[in-house]
């Protein structure tokens, strides 16, 4: 296999050479009914399917070939990216038989990716962190990882660090930080994870790295804004979020039949009929759901199940 290095490069140029892996297999559990239709990545927000939103900001940041792992409702994902062309990309995909977890995805995928190092996002984020300034602190640091994070969120597991940017481990603890899902790694962190058995990085890898090397995990400290999409009501209101700001509509779906409806802050997928009279607010209708006429549902995700269409409370 023949890797492609950085070493001594400008930050520009590293993200030129370094690949990123964007992490898409996951079943998405708390999105559900939704991730029964489409994998989370594949979802419209303000007209562009999350997964684009994210190829783009990399390709703007230099990167120029990713890789995303595949597993559940795979065929959402590889209709809407291709072969990566349309984004000015090379992308290949790493499939996965079982989930292979946040460490045993990017084991798997290494032979995919050619790289001593590289990026790893989350398939659920949305945050316009500074790749340039994080593959240059990365370099500079000589870290093994790097680990983008914003100041903690109450009632979530963080990140400990002290002032220098060191992590010293996860959990619980003031002054913790709270990662948002994009990170800087090389590739020799993985060595002796097993590509075939699901394995994770902060709680399962990562502790391990620090104890044996203190300061090869470090953090980016940024102060952007995080849209994390995990749930429904996440998505909704993640949509509304960005569809207000780029002067947008929320999305309506192709091949839809609207007629004499009303529609509040709500988001319709593709093929989807919604009867005269009926009154949608703050929902979001997937893939050919049918709403009788006259219906009224409010805050909820619609499907279907057995021809009838169910609404799930959020």
């Amino acid at each position: 296999m023949t890797r492609r290095r950085a070493g001594g490069a400008t930050s520009r140029q590293a993200l030129q050479a370094w690949p990123a892996l964007v992490l898409t297999a996951g079943l998405a559990t708390r999105l559900q009914p939704l991730s029964s239709v489409r994998a989370k990545a594949a979802l419209p927000v303000a007209g562009t399917p999350l997964v684009s939103r994210i190829l783009q900001w990399l390709h703007d940041a230099g990167t120029r070939r990713v890789v995303l792992n595949l597993h559940h409702r795979a065929d959402s994902i590889t209709r809407i990216v291709g072969d990566g062309s349309a984004a000015g990309l090379e992308v290949r995909y790493s499939w996965e038989t079982d989930i292979l977890g946040s460490a045993g995805g990017p084991a798997r995928a290494i032979p995919l990716l050619e790289s001593d190092r590289f990026l790893i996002v989350n398939g659920d984020t949305l945050a316009d962190v500074e790749l340039q300034a994080m593959a240059k602190q990365h370099i500079d640091t000589n870290a093994l990882v790097t680990m983008a994070v914003v100041d903690g969120r109450p009632g979530y597991n963080g990140v400990i660090a002290d002032s220098t940017g060191i992590v010293r481990g996860f959990g619980r603890e003031p002054g913790a930080f709270h990662f948002i899902g994009i990170q800087i790694v090389n590739a020799s962190v993985f060595a002796g994870v097993r590509p075939d058995v699901k394995s994770e990085t902060v709680h399962g890898i990562y502790p391990g790295v620090i104890a044996e090397r203190p300061g090869a995990v470090r953090i980016f400290h940024s102060g952007v804004e995080f849209f994390d999409i995990g749930s429904p009501r996440d998505y909704l209101e993640t949509a509304i979020t960005i569809a207000q700001r780029e002067g947008k509509p929320l999305d309506r779906g192709r091949d839809c039949s609207i007629t004499g409806a009303e529609l509040v802050n709500t988001i319709i997928w593709d093929r989807v009929t919604v009867g005269s009279g009926a009154r949608l607010s703050e929902c979001v209708a997937a893939d050919d759901v049918v709403v009788p006429p006259a219906a009224e549902f409010s805050r909820c995700s619609l499907v279907m199940r057995d021809n009838k269409v169910v609404a799930t409370p959020f």
